[in-house]
């Protein structure tokens, strides 16, 4: 089958490539060097600062490290620090192109309060800023795919920021769950890059409506925010995302009135793992009872894989091929996102 549809900046292969794409980082990335940072042990603190993919990235090693790493990670889109930022944090400053003002100002700040900087990114003054303070800079792999944003450079992110705390001592066992990654994202390609499969068969059932996707909290909700910022920026359309067990204290209200209108044009997608703990597992179904009558449709999509690593970006990969498949069947082209460059152009000059 021939994909449909513009595809200006070759968004499909670079989706397709996602699980080649992680292991060239393993391979590019062992050993990381850090040599700056070899004395700076006892880190009470990991912070990631970044936007938008960046900080995505950032989210999958916040919700990969909860249940293994003795000390909080916190993600960081803003210009501005927490307060306990100092000596013994380890600051992750991470920007695809290098530019960012947010990530740039957060990182200058980081450095100015002593802390542990590694910066993640290509040639720009982010790594300028580093490289100047003598921060160990890592840039990206050979071969990654050269997609606005970075949005299809997940994989290549998140694997240094999963071996730099691996290296020091932060978290323990990341190759085999990047390895059982690889794996998984290679079945799941050759299974999904033809055209057919589960991504082209969810794509149809949602057709025309909005997505409402859950993830349960930590990998799975990270899963589900990845589905819906792929869905506004490759499709071009409106999706939201909730998490459980919180959608159960709240949105599962909003369903009360209207039940005429969401039934027309909102589809609940429920992301699991099959890691879930038994309430999480009942509030996914709970909700979806509770509230079946007033959506178009409720959709159940599993993730597959040896480990939480790999079940999540089995996730993404399915999500990935659906916003493309979205995309083909309106005849959208899925790279250029002029809506956010006009809003940049607008920021920018103050306008």
């Amino acid at each position: 089958m021939q994909w449909p549809g513009l595809d200006s900046e070759n968004v499909l292969s670079a989706v397709a490539g996602t699980g080649a794409q992680v292991a060239v980082a393993v391979k590019a990335y062992a050993p990381i060097s850090l040599p700056a940072l070899h004395d700076a042990g006892g880190m009470a603190s990991v912070v990631v600062v970044g936007m938008g993919a960046s900080a995505a990235a950032g989210d999958v090693l916040q919700s990969f490290a909860a249940p293994r790493c003795g000390v909080p990670v916190v993600v960081v889109s803003s210009a501005s620090l927490p307060s306990f930022v100092g000596p013994r944090t380890l600051v992750l400053a991470v920007s695809f192109s290098g530019t960012t003002r947010a990530t740039l100002a957060a990182t200058s700040a980081a450095l100015e309060a002593g802390a542990s900087v590694v910066a993640v990114t290509g040639a720009g003054p982010l790594a300028s800023l580093a490289a100047g303070a003598g921060a160990p800079v890592i840039g990206p792999p050979p071969g990654l795919p050269a997609v606005s944003r970075g949005r299809s450079a997940l994989g290549a992110t998140v694997v240094p920021l999963l071996l730099v705390c691996d290296q020091l001592g932060l978290l323990r066992d990341v190759r085999p769950h990047l390895a059982a990654t690889v794996a998984q994202l290679a079945r799941r390609s050759a299974e999904l890059s033809g055209g057919s499969g589960i991504s082209a068969h969810l794509a149809q059932l949602l057709g025309r409506t909005i997505p409402l996707i859950h993830g349960a909290s930590g990998l799975g909700a990270v899963a589900a925010r990845r589905w819906k910022t792929q869905v506004n920026e490759n499709a071009k359309t409106p999706a939201f995302s909730g998490v459980q067990p919180d959608v159960c204290h709240n949105e599962v209200c909003g369903f009360g009135q209207n039940g005429d209108v969401t039934r027309q044009v909102l589809t609940l997608v429920n992301l699991r793992t099959g890691l879930e703990d038994e309430r999480l597992a009942a509030g996914f179904e709970l909700f979806s009872e509770l509230t079946s009558e007033t959506l178009a449709r409720v959709l159940d999509v599993e993730g597959k894989g040896e480990g939480d690593l790999a079940r999540f970006f089995d996730l993404v990969m399915i999500g990935d091929f659906v916003s493309l498949h979205l995309a083909a069947r309106e005849g959208i082209d899925p790279g250029p996102v002029p809506t956010m460059a006009e809003l940049e152009l607008r920021v920018a000059s103050g306008a």
